[in-house]
C-alpha cells in the first residue's frame, strides 16, 4: 500500500471542497496547539533592545543546539498587552529582553535582563531544573 502525503491527499479531495476544508481546519486547529502543550522559552523583546540584540549575536544561534534548546524552544515575541495575555504569567513583564520559561502556558520562571552568555547559562540551568521537577511532579 502507497503512503500519501498531506499535501496529495488534500489534493484529491478537490472535488469533495467542504470536506477538504474540514480537514485543513482540524489540522490548523491542532497545529496551533501543539506547541502550547510543550515547554517554551518565551523571549520577550522591544524593537531596538540593544540587550535583546546582544543575545540574539551570543546566544540565538547557539540556543537551539542546547539540551536545553531542545526542551523548551525559544519563541520571541515582542513585548505588549496581547503578547502577555497569551500567557498564564505570575507577573507582568517590563523590561526586555525577559525570559519566561513556560510549560503548557503557565510561567514556571523567568530571567529578566541579559548580562552577558555567562550568566545567562547559569541562571538558565536553575530553570531547566525547575522544569524538570515540575516534569517529576506531574508523573
Amino acid at each position: 500500500m502507497r503512503m500519501l502525503s498531506v499535501a496529495a491527499f488534500l489534493r484529491r479531495l478537490r472535488p469533495f471542497a467542504p470536506v477538504r476544508a474540514w480537514l485543513v481546519g482540524i489540522m490548523l486547529a491542532w497545529a496551533g496547539m501543539a506547541p502550547g502543550l510543550a515547554a517554551e522559552l518565551v523571549m520577550f523583546e522591544r524593537p531596538g533592545c540593544p540587550w535583546c540584540v546582544r543575545w540574539h549575536k551570543e546566544i540565538g544561534s547557539i540556543y537551539p543546539k542546547t539540551p536545553e534548546g531542545e526542551r523548551a524552544p525559544l519563541k520571541a515575541v515582542m513585548l505588549d498587552r496581547q503578547s502577555q495575555s497569551a500567557y498564564r504569567l505570575k507577573e507582568p513583564v517590563f523590561y526586555t529582553p525577559t525570559f519566561v520559561l513556560v510549560e503548557k502556558g503557565e510561567e514556571i520562571g523567568r530571567i529578566t535582563g541579559y548580562m552577558g552568555d555567562d550568566a545567562f547559562w547559569s541562571l538558565m540551568k536553575m530553570l531547566a531544573g525547575k522544569l524538570e521537577s515540575v516534569d517529576q511532579a506531574g508523573k
